[in-house]
């Protein structure tokens, strides 16, 4: 199958860090209850299912927008639950295209009696609302400030939590018709927060070993990085875990995915991992390794059909 978003042979990658096209694909979360957390993410956040597959007991099902896979939910009743003070997920933060299609989504969410409402925040780069799903998950939903207002300090973006009331958010933006038109309102994974044991370990791996670049470094207990000038594709904290190693199998966070534009992007990672003593697995289009506390990680080729992400 050719690659559409393959780049030209002559194009150069930098070896350093990860293109400037990066960016996020399906989250993988292992759940007790599959029904109730498809059910859940079907109501409360407008995805549709958009696959499945079986193998004996474990049943694998992909729920997107369209045909954008949002979140792949693995079906693994026998692993304990959720434990937030290890390492793992803070939450998936799912993008939406403009204010009207967020502020239907938190509506949604916010009438789910399975929903747990736990706050929102103007990021200055973003507005943001925050739940948490059935079985313990983190989500954020939000959209991005255009580019042009995002303001720069010394190189540094910068970043804040301040109070945004959630009531006036969806006095201002909520749209009855964009609420009926559902799931046809585009949506994506936009980054994903990690709880780590230590900053400075994260760094190694995300940093310079991933070849995410540093945007923000200034919150106590935690670190952003992203590709090509966004805010973060990816966060670590401490906050909940500070010093805690290696994560034990458990319900929640699966795999972390995240897309490069072409395969010269994945040699350039290879030879960092090879570099920084990281195992890793290249299957071809894909590359496939656990950060320090066993969170496994894809970085893989865009255009990944449904039943690649189901066999992840």
């Amino acid at each position: 199958m050719t690659d559409t978003a393959q780049r030209p042979r002559n194009s150069t990658v930098n070896e350093r860090v990860l293109n400037d096209a990066t960016g996020m694909d399906a989250v993988t979360l292992h759940v007790g209850d599959l029904e109730t957390m498809s059910s859940y993410y079907a109501n409360a956040l407008v995805l549709e299912p958009i696959e499945e597959r079986s193998n004996g007991r474990e049943v694998r099902r992909v729920l997107g927008r369209g045909t954008t896979p949002m979140v792949r939910l693995i079906a693994t009743p026998d692993l304990p639950e959720v434990d937030r003070r290890q390492a793992g997920l803070f939450h998936t933060a799912f993008l939406f295209e403009d204010a009207a299609a967020l502020a239907a989504t938190v509506y949604r969410a916010a009438q789910d009696s399975r929903s747990r409402f736990v706050g929102s925040s103007d990021h200055l780069v973003s507005e943001a609302f925050y739940f948490t799903d059935p079985e313990g998950n983190g989500i954020e939903l939000y959209i991005d400030r255009d580019r042009s207002d995002w303001k720069y300090v010394g190189g540094r973006l910068q970043m804040d939590t301040l109070y945004l009331d959630p009531n006036g958010f969806l006095r201002d933006h909520l749209d009855e018709a964009v609420v009926a038109e559902g799931p046809r309102r585009a949506g994506k994974v936009g980054h994903v927060h990690l709880q780590v044991g230590d900053i400075k370990t994260a760094k190694a791996f995300y940093v310079d070993a991933l070849g995410f670049t540093t945007t923000v470094d200034s919150y106590p207990g935690a670190l952003f990085a992203s590709a090509g000038g966004y805010h973060h594709h990816v966060a670590m904290n401490t906050w909940n875990s500070a010093g805690v190693g290696p994560r034990a199998s458990t319900l929640g966070l699966g795999d972390v995915a995240i897309t490069v534009p072409s395969r010269q992007d994945l040699d350039a990672l290879v030879s960092r991992l090879k570099r920084n003593r990281l195992e890793h697995a290249d299957t071809g289009r894909s590359v496939v390794l656990r950060d320090p506390w066993n969170t496994q990680v894809t970085v893989a080729l865009p255009g990944a059909d449904t039943a690649d992400l189901l066999t992840r």
